[in-house]
C-alpha cells in the first residue's frame, strides 16, 4: 500500500502481522487439546501480540513510545518464531507450515526494523 498513513490499520506490517496470527490460529486448531494451555496457549498469545504492539505504538503521542512498542514487537515476534520451532521440532507443525510462517516472520522483522529507524530522531 502506498500513500498516505492515516491509521494503524494502513501499515503493511501491521497486515501482514494480523495475518499471521490468523494464520496461526488456524494451524493450532488441529494441536492436540493437551496443548491448549500449553504451547497452542504461548504461540498464539506471541503472535497476537505482534500486530497489538504495532497498533499501541502507533497510538501512543511520541516517536520513543511508539519506537518503544515496535521494539516489544520485535520480541514478541522472536518469541513466536521460537515456540513456532518448538512445534515443528516436536511434531505439532509441519516443515513446510513453519517454513511458510518463518517467511511471513522475516519480512515482518524487516518492516518492523525500518520502521524503527524511520522514526529516529534525525
Amino acid at each position: 500500500m502506498t500513500g498516505k498513513i492515516n491509521s494503524y490499520k494502513d501499515l503493511i506490517v501491521w497486515q501482514q502481522a494480523m495475518d499471521l496470527a490468523v494464520t496461526t490460529y488456524s494451524l493450532t486448531k488441529a494441536w492436540p487439546k493437551e496443548e491448549l494451555y500449553g504451547l497452542t496457549s504461548q504461540i498464539r498469545r506471541s503472535a497476537t501480540s505482534i500486530p497489538a504492539n504495532i497498533a499501541e505504538g502507533y497510538g501512543r503521542d511520541n516517536r520513543g513510545s511508539y519506537q518503544q512498542f515496535l521494539r516489544i514487537a520485535q520480541g514478541s515476534l522472536k518469541e513466536f518464531e521460537t515456540h513456532l520451532q518448538i512445534a515443528e521440532r516436536i511434531g505439532l507443525a509441519t516443515h513446510d507450515q513453519a517454513h511458510h510462517m518463518l517467511l511471513a516472520t522475516e519480512g515482518i522483522g524487516k518492516m518492523l526494523r525500518q520502521l524503527i529507524v524511520k522514526l529516529a530522531p534525525e
